[in-house]
């Protein structure tokens, strides 16, 4: 609805009502010292076309993807997003932040929350998923506590391994601060997790193991010893994945997996400066009724015809907060809408072609960047996807090489400590782009 400001007599008539005369004396609870008791330091009001000129200038202080030809990634990547996604999240049937609670006015959302969820279930090969949360990190961090949780209290420490995304292991760092589980991060920040040190530190008061597939630095493990060793010690397995390239690798469900969670922005969703991200979860069935944030389940109404609503929904908003599963979640639905048209859109073979694309061009400037002799490989033994760690080994620093990149208007990578580069590469990417990524290297160099 429309702002429509106070007039000064309707003022004057609301501070007669509640028996003042001035609005400074609602505050005369505030101390004088901590009051602001000159102007705000702002220019004057503009004219809506000077107001225009303005944010446009600040816009341009912006480097965008429309600049730079991006080759970072570490979570949020460049992937092509079709343009008849926005068209269809823009339809005001979906364009709200109306939660579907009235499912006879909601059929249409609860069917796309519904589908968003039967794609999860079957690129993690998990029996039932929720209707999408906040990002990777929060899904990873409520993994933590649903792992406690479904111990009855008697397993409260979580190891995660030094190689899942240190952002994330900050998340779940705030998560344990509040005493609901002990963290302990396992093995450096490099680029294979400590297999032996992992299994060592299991124990009787563990309640799950948590792991990245791919991990941090784009690297795909064998992680199927480690997820026995921890079913062995009677915890849970969470694995931390990129739904895309779930679509071929072999699913969480099939490796072992108790809960699957992750970072869905790669399906459908636009960088946006880095959000909002899209988190998703999946789980076993028989952990179903421990689930965080919302479900949307599939019946059938009076007359036989499908019908969709809410269920399970052990949030705040639905049941007593102590019996909740979660207080803090919620679900980006938009952005699993989106998601959910990209699945349907791109169909398996489809996603799997887009993978393998992006795959097949890191493969290639992984190689060429290697053969330059200025780049060399930490981990040469385990392979990755559409992702990869280097460490710079030229005469020149690392820093000149990636403000050269950054001039020519490429996006080489995320820096990782003092040498190393971690570079990502989409099926957006073109030869062209790849080939000019390699002349500045070896130009500068």
């Amino acid at each position: 609805m429309d702002y429509l400001p106070i007039t000064a007599p309707e003022r004057e008539r609301m501070l007669a009502r509640i028996g003042i005369e001035t609005v400074e004396s609602l505050f005369s609870d505030v101390p004088t010292a901590a009051r602001l008791e000159e102007g705000l330091a702002i220019s004057p009001g503009l004219e809506e076309m000077q107001v225009a000129a303005h944010l446009d200038e600040l816009a341009r202080t912006n480097r965008s993807a429309a600049d730079l030809v991006c080759f970072a990634g570490g979570g949020i990547y460049d992937h092509y997003v079709p343009a008849f996604i926005d068209n269809i999240l823009q339809r005001p049937e979906f364009f709200t932040a109306y939660t579907p609670y009235q499912p006879e006015v909601s059929q249409g959302t609860l069917q796309a929350i519904y589908e968003f969820q039967t794609g999860i279930c079957e690129l993690t090969g998990l029996g039932v998923a929720n209707a999408s949360m906040y990002d990777g990190a929060t899904a990873l961090a409520e993994s933590a506590l649903m792992a406690c949780r479904v111990s009855r209290g008697k397993r409260s420490q979580v190891l995660v391994a030094g190689s899942v995304h240190p952002e994330k292991i900050e998340t779940l760092r705030t998560y344990a601060a509040a005493g609901t589980f002990t963290l302990e991060v396992v093995g450096k920040d490099e680029c294979s997790c400590d297999v032996t040190l992992l299994c060592s530190r299991l124990g009787e008061q563990t309640a799950a193991v948590l792991l990245s597939y791919p991990n941090y630095y784009g690297r795909i493990e064998d992680l199927r010893p480690l997820i026995e060793a921890a079913h062995g010690a009677g915890a849970l397995v969470v694995l931390d994945c990129n739904p895309l390239l779930l679509s071929v690798l072999k699913p969480p469900g099939e490796l072992g997996a108790d809960i699957a969670t992750g970072e869905a922005q790669c399906l459908g969703n636009a960088m946006s400066l880095g959000g909002p991200g899209l988190g998703f979860f999946a789980c076993k069935e028989a952990l179903m009724r421990q689930i965080p944030g919302r479900l949307v389940g599939k019946t059938c109404d009076a007359e036989g015809h499908d019908a969709y609503v809410l269920t399970l929904a052990t949030r705040e908003q639905h049941i007593r907060r102590e019996k909740a599963t979660s207080n803090i979640c919620s679900n980006h639905a938009l952005n699993a809408l989106a998601a959910g048209v990209y699945l349907a859109a791109t169909g398996p073979e489809g996603l799997r072609s887009i993978a393998l694309s992006a795959c097949g061009k890191a493969h290639r400037l992984h190689d060429a960047l290697l053969a330059t002799g200025r780049f060399c490989d930490p981990c040469p033994d385990v392979i990755f996807g559409y992702e990869f760690l280097l460490d710079w080994c030229g005469s020149e620093s690392l820093d000149r090489i990636y403000d050269a990149l950054i001039a020519a208007g490429i996006l080489p990578g995320i820096r990782v400590g003092e040498t190393g580069l971690l570079i990502a590469v989409t099926e957006k990417r073109s030869d062209a782009e790849i080939d000019a990524y390699l002349q500045e290297v070896i130009q500068h160099a």
